[in-house]
């Protein structure tokens, strides 16, 4: 037999939502702008519920992501931009911090943040990921950010481990305090006994 799972869905109704997106590279940032807007709204959220914040480039995003996700008015954000690679290492510098960055927001922060950073080698790669060929990544982020929000609220009503095993037992707090005033009633004869016993010597 097999336990459930616990998933989220795909119903963003109720939910609020910010997107943290990129000027640079605008002719990619704004077709995955719009594309994870559309994803938002087909799921059910509403156009008031959804906030777009401009940075000028990629590496700016974990900062405002995590001025956003701290005011704890959001459900999820989208992080979106686009890094081209060139013909220094910059390309692999931003990478990676922009991919940390995140990443530890979302952790520190307990918001879900969805990855929509393009990390192309070329332009036509990042074109075809932004609406052509590979489809568009925009609108994949915003379904993550919808999926991911509804599993959190879902993880939150589930019972602790701790609240499930106490059920299971059949225990209660009342019946530990019992246990413990047992204990030094127990505690309480035997030091009694003992006190006879050196008495009688």
């Amino acid at each position: 037999m097999t336990t459930p799972a616990v998933e989220g869905s795909l119903d963003a109704s109720g939910k609020r939502f910010a997107i943290v997106v990129s000027r640079f590279n605008s002719f990619i940032t704004e077709r995955l702008l719009l594309s994870a807007c559309d994803g938002l709204i087909r799921t059910g959220a509403s156009r008031q519920d959804i906030d777009i914040v401009r940075v000028p480039g990629a590496f700016e995003i974990p900062s405002a992501a995590r001025t956003l996700a701290s005011t704890g008015k959001y459900d999820a954000l989208i992080c979106i931009g686009c890094l081209l690679r060139g013909d220094t290492a910059h390309y692999d510098v931003i990478v990676n911090e922009v991919t940390r960055g995140i990443g530890q927001s979302a952790q520190e922060t307990g918001v879900p943040h969805a990855f929509g950073v393009l990390t192309c080698d070329t332009l036509g790669q990042a074109i075809d990921r932004a609406g052509l060929k590979m489809g568009n990544k925009g609108f994949e982020a915003a379904l993550a950010a919808v999926e991911m929000a509804s599993l959190k609220k879902a993880i939150s009503r589930q019972p602790s481990a701790f609240s499930k095993g106490k059920a299971d037992l059949g225990l209660r707090t009342s019946d530990l305090g019992t246990d413990h005033s047992f204990a030094r009633m127990k505690k309480s004869r035997t030091t009694q006994r003992t006190k006879r016993s050196r008495r009688k010597r």
